[in-house]
């Protein structure tokens, strides 16, 4: 474990995804009790998109973007929303130059698959849609998220890509949930990981899935032509149980003719980037910005 990350772990809040409701109030105080971002040179505007139902978003607008990403909370698909999303949104935005659009998709177990992926993905369509008021080329419209919201801006690549949809620029997947089988060795082995372990992934797979079998669109990783989708940025942490599946999809990618850049971050673990006062946290995060702008510039 990296030495300035393992002193943060005793202090890290227990959830238990069995009780979502109790883990979206700890996650809520946990996200408030962070340090706010620097909006300065942001234009933030809450709206709603039209859809079937209609769904929540925040913008962040940054001077002269070029281009803009759908940007999907983390959280199981259980937690997470806009607020505890607005740390991280806000710092994307900023660092990478991008009009960010904080999705705030339905969660699990209320709301089953495919309802958060239909969220994303009309916020996709409504995005290119409105490129010109959003002051960006409707060229350059990223997807990306963290974790679970990583899953699922991969699930929507995939979903862009067979229905002909809205052409995507890009997909940025940090730390992605990609596979409900969960038979990695990272998977069978990480039982007792900071943050994320195996048995809470299992709880919100079953949150997420109920009793349906897993789609290409709701689990990435079981797609057999993973052909034609777009470039993407991969990251991964060391003590990570989603480690050896984000991996493995970063090389099937590559595989298939995608240009891929795979990022794994030795002594990390899932989340950990949060904690802003490490250096191996501040390179992930800039890079992950750097890697976004790269991909929307020129």
């Amino acid at each position: 474990m990296d030495p300035e990350l393992e002193p943060f772990i005793p202090f890290l809040p227990q959830t238990d995804p069995a009780d979502p409701v109790a883990t979206r109030r700890t996650f809520a105080a946990l996200a408030a009790a962070r340090p706010a971002p620097d909006t300065t040179d942001l234009e933030i505007e809450d709206l709603t998109v039209p859809a079937d139902p209609d769904v929540a978003v925040r913008i962040y607008r940054p001077r002269r973007a070029q281009g803009a990403v759908v940007w999907l909370h983390g959280g199981g698909f259980v937690f997470g929303d806009l607020d505890t999303e607005h740390p991280w949104a806000a710092r994307v935005s900023a660092a990478s130059g991008a009009v960010v659009v904080s999705v705030d998709y339905r969660r699990s177990p209320e709301h089953r698959y495919p309802a958060a992926l239909d969220d994303a993905y009309a916020v996709l369509n409504w995005t290119v849609d409105h490129a010109s008021e959003l002051g960006v080329d409707p060229g350059r419209i990223a997807v990306g998220g963290h974790s679970a919201g990583a899953g699922l801006a991969a699930g929507v690549a995939l979903r862009a890509r067979d229905e002909q949809g809205p052409p995507i620029r890009f997909q940025l997947l940090n730390q992605p949930g990609l596979d409900d089988r969960q038979d990695t060795w990272s998977q069978r082995n990480f039982t007792d990981t900071p943050w994320h372990d195996r048995d809470r992934l299992t709880v919100m797979w079953r949150h997420y899935l109920g009793s349906r079998p897993a789609t290409p669109y709701a689990a990435p990783a079981r797609a057999t032509d993973l052909s034609g989708l777009p470039p993407a940025y991969v990251s991964t942490a060391e003590f990570d149980p989603l480690r050896d599946e984000a991996i493995a999809y970063a090389q099937r990618l590559m595989q298939a003719g995608v240009p891929v850049e795979l990022h794994h971050w030795p002594g990390t673990f899932h989340g950990s980037q949060a904690l802003l006062s490490a250096a191996v946290s501040q390179r992930q995060n800039a890079e992950l910005a750097a890697a976004l702008r790269r991909a929307l510039a020129g």
